[in-house]
């Protein structure tokens, strides 16, 4: 396994399983990618919340870089340098499993919960999907 991504979104559950990934990545002497998705569908339904708190794009680009940097300083303290960051717009499932299919992910590491709506579920919704439409391995961390 020479390609892993992981995918965060900032939460507790998304810290534990960039640990994970790095230090999978560390140990197989990998590529690991690390991901965030801004979900069009989430956002178009708080965009009214999202400005009324005087909230711009800009300032959504922002948190994602923020997200993406501390993931990738988490994944350097572990002592990984092989990191690769991105960020994508879109349905958060379908395309991170576009991606694990383009880029031919060898193993996919998400968190068990995200910071969604639905996080008292005992297996996310997105973790749902992947597990069960990823063409790669999937590994969620609790």
């Amino acid at each position: 396994m020479q390609r892993i991504m992981v995918v965060t979104d900032g939460s507790e559950s998304a810290n534990r399983a960039v640990d994970v990934a790095a230090g999978l990545a560390k140990a197989l002497n990998g590529i690991l990618w690390i991901v965030t998705i801004r979900d069009v569908k989430l956002l178009s339904d708080h965009m009214k919340e999202i400005r009324q708190l005087g909230m711009s794009e800009n300032l959504l680009e922002r948190f994602t870089k923020q997200i993406l940097t501390e993931a990738k300083e988490r994944t350097t303290r572990l002592g990984l340098s092989d990191i690769q960051i991105h960020a994508y717009e879109g349905d958060a499932a379908e395309t991170i499993i576009d991606i694990v299919k383009r880029e031919q992910i060898d193993l996919l590491v998400v968190g068990r919960r995200g910071s969604g709506h639905l996080a008292a579920l005992p297996l996310g919704s997105v973790a749902q999907k992947l597990t069960s439409f990823c063409l790669c391995c999937v590994m969620v961390v609790p």
